[in-house]
């Protein structure tokens, strides 16, 4: 969809006198074409500089799950390798190497039965990876139904209706029918029995997501893996779990050791995590791992000479920068497991301390409390309705807070939350600043609000908030 133009700038260019102290001349700056001249690069530079100040503050921002902090020494070797095409293996091969190595180290992580034989590879985020997986699924399904000589035109895949939107655009680029269980009531994620109510002969397989956008909760994976043991002695259908850990596969393995949702099951065929997430590398990376090779189909990978070795490669994007894989070497080397465990310890605990304190202020209920993601969501309490959650984030905004507020989906979409997602580098010193804004516009809001108090849908306040477009959360 392009672009609407300004009405005063659609390509031309507009005369601007610049400051001396920002630029050694006057300048002619077009913003929807290119420049007629050069200009110097410092020049360039403030331009660019001075705009991107209307971007949000990026510590301050609590909607999204991507790293917003790295220690200088990461941002020194991305600097280094910024210029290092990762998909070069035999140009870079010690870049290749790395990634490698996090691959095993990811497979010992997420418990394979053989470390070293566990495909997997790196990508530009959980997206690519989530959409590995499910296109791995498709074609061991196509496989197996071929083999007996049976149709293979339509496949489906079950999950929750609070997957992230990428699953939504796997079933559509590929061509699978998506099946979703809604939620309902209190249930906001998806359950065993639910799950297997949808599977059927052309399931290719159930996605299970470990730390959901929505919420922060984690699906319990044993349980929907049990009731697919239990669904393949009755029916025969021997239907795999892929596991969406784009969050919870880098916070479980070091604060729940005693989950099971990985390969533990043998029933979890893949997993998926972001790097760039709770792997503390800036983005943009992420990694899909397969158990063995049986469960990454042959002919979906293409196999590179790598110093008069196989480098087996399976990805959608080919060309993009070395940075964040060297940075997620840098992160495993630097922290190691005990590292990893009190990095995320202290997201959770500033999570959980500042759920408490939010719904000791009075006007708020918590849906989640940070105990498993350092994430969580919170409501309006029932009787508050002269203010909503949105008027909440609206004004939280005017300190530079960006907390999300949005509706749930299907079947509960008269549930508005907001939510706060706690990433390494938010201290509880900031959480208390947060708190002490939120202290702060409450008392505002319900002034404001008080007059409308009691009115109608046609004309009440908080109806009228409520009914702005939301956003659902996306995998930020």
């Amino acid at each position: 969809m392009p672009v609407q133009q300004p009405h005063h700038d659609r390509g031309e260019s507009r005369d601007l006198e610049i400051n001396p102290v920002f630029s050694r001349e006057p300048l002619r700056v077009p913003r929807y074409a290119l420049p007629e001249r050069e200009m110097e690069p410092d020049t360039a530079y403030q331009v660019i500089h001075d705009e991107l100040m209307l971007d949000g503050n990026a510590r301050q921002n609590l909607a999204t799950f991507v790293s917003t902090w790295a220690e200088p020494q990461a941002r020194r070797l991305m600097s280094e390798c910024v210029q290092k095409n990762m998909i070069d293996k035999d140009e870079y091969p010690q870049t290749a190497e790395l990634e490698r190595r996090c691959v095993h180290m990811l497979a010992r992580l997420w418990h394979a039965e053989a470390p070293h034989q566990a495909m997997g590879c790196s990508t530009t985020g959980s997206s690519e990876a989530a959409m590995l997986g499910g296109l791995a699924l498709k074609r061991r399904w196509q496989h197996r139904r071929r083999a007996k000589g049976e149709p293979t035109d339509r496949p489906n895949l079950v999950m929750g209706i609070n997957v992230q939107i990428c699953w939504e655009k796997f079933a559509d680029y590929f061509e699978v029918e998506p099946r979703y269980v809604p939620m309902e009531g209190d249930r906001y994620h998806l359950t065993p029995d639910k799950a297997v109510e949808l599977c059927d002969e052309n399931t290719i397989g159930v996605v299970a997501v470990l730390g959901s956008t929505f919420d922060g909760s984690y699906e319990p994976v044993a349980d929907i893996a049990s009731a697919l043991d239990e669904l393949q002695s009755r029916t025969g259908l021997d239907i795999p779990i892929h596991v969406d850990g784009a969050s919870g596969g880098m916070i479980a393995p070091f604060l729940d050791p005693d989950l099971a949702w990985d390969f533990r099951l043998p029933r979890v065929a893949s997993i998926n995590t972001s790097g760039h997430k709770y792997g503390l590398v800036m983005p943009g990376v992420g990694w899909a791992l397969w158990r063995d090779e049986d469960a990454l189909p042959d002919d979906l990978v293409f196999h590179v000479n790598y110093l008069g070795g196989d480098m087996p490669t399976f990805a959608l994007n080919f060309s993009r920068p070395g940075a964040q894989i060297v940075a997620q070497y840098y992160n495993f080397l630097r922290l190691g497991f005990d590292g990893y465990r009190r990095v995320q310890q202290t997201c959770r605990d500033v999570a959980t301390r500042l759920a408490g304190e939010i719904a000791g202020l009075g006007p708020f209920e918590l849906i989640t409390d940070g105990s498993r993601l350092p994430v969580f969501a919170f409501r309006m309490r029932d009787g508050v309705d002269h203010f909503s959650v949105f008027d909440v984030s609206a004004a939280l905004r005017e300190r530079g807070w960006l907390v999300p507020a949005y509706t749930f989906p299907k079947n509960r979409t008269d549930l508005a939350v907001l939510r706060v997602v706690v990433r390494n580098g938010f201290s509880h010193d900031l959480a208390d600043l947060l708190l002490d804004d939120l202290r702060r516009v409450l008392p505002r809001l319900d002034e404001q609000g008080e007059p409308h108090r009691g009115e109608d849908d046609a004309g009440g306040f908080a109806h009228g908030a409520e009914t702005k477009n939301p956003v659902r959360p996306g995998r930020h």
